[in-house]
């Protein structure tokens, strides 16, 4: 893998175990896509009886999950321990309960994408919103949800494409020879590991989404709110220099626009099939990529 994409999953947890309890408050654009994410399965047709939130941090998408599918159990899984407390003092007593139980209820996981810990086959849908771009191994991550999904089953998915914080990025370019801003895969790459992963059918698009901020202070604060500051390897392990951190400060001013300083956000969304058993063996899988 690109050290540009090599991710410390030691600091990942730790971040997201400091942001736990402030999160609600700074996720804005997650709810955001997770919103987008709920509407667009009202398109798709399926009617799963066991679900897994991959990445579920806090339980808004697992929440909305089981406003739209009532009669299926839910297991939310994540790795950070204090992600899952937040999400459990949300969770009714009633809908407490073990993996893949009575309809409706939800069970917390503490466990890593890219090594789940459910059994091969065991769900019929596996829904990760903004959490596949903190894997350290997408492919095998992937390769993971194909494992443990049932045939039929489907994979919904959100995550950040390459132009995600281009801005800060080109600001901080040539200051000081480190990696400040993570790096994401591009999406015909990602539509390529689900085709590898064993996958049917998968579709894949995008969109850029731009949140304005009357400052770059204001930028970073919300970044390290919600655990998203960098975690690539190669990443400088102390401060930079006061003259370096102005220079770079300028640098972003250029992008100022109407007072305000844009950060913009390629999202991607991928959905993708487990094939039912074929008794001829064989199988055809197109592969459409839209860009929105």
């Amino acid at each position: 893998m690109s050290e540009d994409l090599r991710r410390d999953k030691r600091l990942v947890r730790q971040s997201f175990e400091r942001a736990a309890p402030g999160y609600d408050g700074a996720a804005v654009l997650q709810r955001e896509v997770c919103q987008r994410m709920l509407e667009r399965l009202q398109y798709i047709k399926h009617g799963p009886r066991t679900l897994l939130d991959v990445g579920s941090g806090t339980g808004f998408g697992s929440r909305g999950l089981l406003k739209r599918y009532p009669g299926a159990a839910l297991v939310a899984l994540d790795l950070a321990p204090a992600m899952l407390k937040v999400a459990r003092a949300a969770t009714p007593w009633w809908r407490r309960g073990p993996p893949l139980g009575r309809a409706g209820r939800e069970s917390l996981v503490c466990g890593d994408l890219d090594r789940l810990p459910l059994k091969a086959s065991g769900v019929d849908m596996v829904w990760s919103n903004l959490a596949l771009q903190w894997s350290a191994d997408l492919r095998g991550a992937l390769a993971e949800m194909h494992r443990v999904l049932a045939p039929g089953g489907l994979l919904m998915f959100s995550t950040f494409g390459p132009d995600t914080l281009k801005e800060l990025r080109q600001s901080f370019a040539g200051r000081d020879g480190h990696r400040h801003v993570n790096r994401f895969t591009d999406m015909h790459d990602i539509g390529d590991m689900l085709l590898d992963a064993g996958f049917a059918t998968p579709v894949m698009d995008m969109e850029y989404i731009t949140m304005t901020y009357g400052d770059l202070h204001s930028l970073l604060r919300e970044l390290k709110a919600i655990g998203a500051h960098s975690v690539v390897s190669g990443r400088r392990a102390g401060l930079m220099g006061r003259s370096q951190w102005r220079a770079m400060e300028q640098a972003y001013e250029q992008f100022r626009r109407d007072g305000r300083l844009p950060a913009t956000f390629e999202v991607v969304y991928g959905h993708a099939w487990v094939n039912r058993k074929d008794p001829q063996g064989g199988r055809v899988i197109p592969l459409r990529l839209q860009r929105g």
